[in-house]
């Protein structure tokens, strides 16, 4: 009953804000353009300083996992890999090549990592889970950007793709928050409080503009492709992430940072990314939604099946 307890309270309310957008939109309060402006704001400003935040605000004290930070490191380095040579077989289009490449190695952890991590282990967390968004964050982005990038224009264009990595507001987000981070600056409290209230309106003004870009119609045209990356998101990572990092010994805290990084929905932050960068925005949609739904049911078989096991 705690697992699903968990489960529940860290999603649904993910589910009520993108209600909140499809509301807002269904009854004309704003029209698609005025949404498409809301979420480049989102993905220039809003998200970035996000990121940056959460990196800044990382404790750092006795923390340090370098098995942990390998692991993920290099298991998000494998699902990309797998993945780049399976988007080419399962679909022709370029568009929802690089979306649903984004789908199977980007996880939610940014939003939903430090919450769950820290219900699953009933509040006695170290501050692994924050030090690991430092490591994550940055990862996903960078190989987001890769993503989109090598599918934009149906061709591999290396300079391009590293202007477009050097350049994504998301990265130069957590760029400068591991120079504040790893160079100890601390910000005028005044500035801090500034840049803290900035962070809190960007998720859930995220999700606010994910549900309203929500339509059933467009799941007609992407439910193969849609069921593909859901299955191996919520499924097929997790379970192979699990298995191994059982066998290497993790339990715990880090067990738990391991399941979010893996097993967690996809982020919220990859549809404003697909949008911006001419991915397929509806895919990339539909994408979060419906694994932000499934996930209610897969965390909670993942945290019931790991607690069972005395891992947790």
């Amino acid at each position: 009953m705690e697992s699903l307890i968990l489960s529940f309270n860290s999603v649904m309310p993910i589910f009520l804000l993108m209600l909140t957008g499809y509301i807002l939109k269904a009854v004309n309060i704003a029209d698609k353009k005025g949404f498409d402006t809301v979420n480049r704001l989102v993905f220039k400003a809003f998200l970035p300083t996000l990121l940056f935040y959460n990196i800044y605000k990382t404790e750092s004290a006795d923390v340090v996992n370098p098995g942990l930070m390998i692991f993920t490191v290099a298991g998000t380095l494998i699902v990309f890999a797998v993945g780049y040579a399976s988007v080419f077989i399962l679909t022709k289009d370029n568009a929802k090549r690089g979306v649903m490449l984004q789908g199977f190695f980007r996880s939610n952890y940014a939003i939903l990592g430090l919450p769950l991590v820290e219900y699953i282990c009933e509040g006695k967390t170290s501050g692994l889970s924050s030090l690991m968004v430092a490591v994550i964050v940055p990862l996903f982005n960078v190989l987001a950007v890769i993503s989109l990038e090598r599918f934009r224009d149906g061709k591999l264009n290396i300079p391009k793709m590293l202007k477009g990595v050097l350049t994504n507001t998301l990265i130069i987000g957590c760029l400068l928050g591991l120079v504040f981070y790893l160079a100890g600056i601390k910000l005028p409290d005044v500035v801090e409080k500034a840049v803290s209230d900035v962070a809190k309106i960007a998720s859930p003004l995220a999700i606010i503009v994910l549900g309203a870009s929500f339509t059933f119609s467009s799941l007609r045209g992407c439910v193969k492709e849609l069921c593909t990356v859901v299955a191996a998101r919520l499924v097929i990572v997790p379970a192979i992430a699990i298995f191994f990092a059982v066998l290497l010994g993790f339990t715990g805290e880090a067990l738990a940072c391991v399941l979010i990084a893996f097993g967690a929905p996809v982020a919220v932050s990859s549809f404003s990314m697909a949008q911006q960068m001419g991915g397929d925005e509806a895919l990339a949609a539909q994408v979060v939604v419906v694994s932000s739904a499934l996930c209610l049911l897969t965390l909670f078989g993942w945290i019931f099946l790991l607690n069972s096991m005395g891992l947790f």
